[in-house]
């Protein structure tokens, strides 16, 4: 067992500490709820903005949907809550909401989003853009902008 009075200065934040802290696998394959209902999908992936480190998009698996290559969906990260009492991701929205939301780029395994795309995909969700909050931005540098 790690001794947490033996950590470097980082990682005796208060998130270590409290065990807060969760290996990026162990959210992949999490179950994703609607409020108060069943399993509608799980995470497949987190996208991750490379300038801030922060996770800013999920992308859901539904698994209702019969076309595999049009089952995923990316939402906006914030919009997902976890339960620790029903060990799941919820996030506020209906069924038919998530089926027509956003279809998440099965173009490549890798796909880059383009700016029109990630605004399609907050103003669904009706969610500010993560370049536009200075608290979840480790960096000022949005998408489609260069440092000055």
């Amino acid at each position: 067992m790690v001794d947490p009075n033996n950590l470097g200065v980082d990682a005796q934040s208060e998130a270590a500490r409290s065990g807060n802290l969760i290996a990026s696998d162990k959210v992949e394959g999490t179950e994703v709820h609607l409020s108060g209902s069943n399993s509608i999908g799980f995470i497949k992936r987190l996208m991750i903005d490379k300038p801030s480190g922060r996770i800013v998009y999920a992308v859901i698996r539904l698994t209702s949907s019969s076309n595999q290559s049009a089952n995923e969906r990316a939402v906006p990260w914030r919009v997902l809550i976890y339960s620790t009492e029903q060990r799941a991701y919820m996030i506020d929205s209906t069924y038919e909401q998530m089926k027509s939301g956003p279809v998440y780029p099965a173009t490549t395994s890798d796909p880059t989003f383009s700016p029109e795309w990630e605004e399609h995909v907050h103003n669904y969700f009706n969610t500010e853009p993560y370049w536009n909050s200075e608290t979840d931005r480790a960096t000022d540098v949005p998408f489609g902008k260069k440092k000055t």
